[in-house]
């Protein structure tokens, strides 16, 4: 049953991935890069400022940075432990792929697909109550981490994964900080 999962991951990549065009590949290349996206972030952080003060996005920024390290350090445990090789280093499929990035790191599961996820159910959490369209913030995580599958270094599963894990990190923090928020900042529920 295992291998039958692995087999139709390897083949929804291998599609995926081919959908890729070399015309494509810097825009591509851009996208997988945290700093690019930092035009976003500051728009988000402004649009947090606005709601909620410098006081609580200061607590909101150590709370992301605290939930990006943790689910950054579980993921590395996970790919270490599992030892999953990348589809740009897996000898079944890298003859007929593209490979625009290689890396001889692990692939399962993508820290890019759980750390944006993390980090963006944290704050949609936060932001849905003030703005009706905070659920456009899922775009990051869904363009950021296909940027994986495009490059050739993460299965389909991979990202599926960390999505998992990613809403399950951030909801957990989001809980944390609230409670954290009402012991420490009762002033401000």
């Amino acid at each position: 049953m295992l291998e039958k999962i692995i087999q139709l991951d390897k083949q929804l990549f291998v599609f995926l991935n081919g959908l890729g065009s070399e015309q494509f590949d810097g825009f591509w290349l851009l996208i997988t890069k945290q700093f690019h996206w930092a035009p976003v972030f500051l728009f988000v952080f402004y649009l947090l400022y606005k709601k909620v003060g410098w006081k609580h996005l200061m607590l909101i920024l150590v709370s992301i940075a605290v939930l990006v390290t943790f689910s950054d350090q579980f993921t590395n445990l996970v790919k270490n432990n599992v030892q999953r090789l990348r589809p740009c280093n897996d000898l079944e499929i890298k003859n007929i792929i593209r490979i625009v990035k290689a890396s001889d790191t692990f692939s399962y599961f993508s820290g890019h697909a759980a750390n944006s996820m993390a980090s963006t159910v944290f704050v949609f959490l936060i932001l849905r109550k003030y703005y009706k369209y905070a659920f456009l913030l899922f775009l990051f995580p869904l363009i950021f981490a296909y940027s994986r599958i495009y490059l050739g270094l993460h299965f389909p599963s991979d990202i599926l994964s960390g999505y998992f894990s990613g809403v399950l990190f951030g909801y957990g923090f989001s809980k944390l900080y609230l409670i954290f928020r009402k012991k420490y900042f009762p002033e401000s529920i």
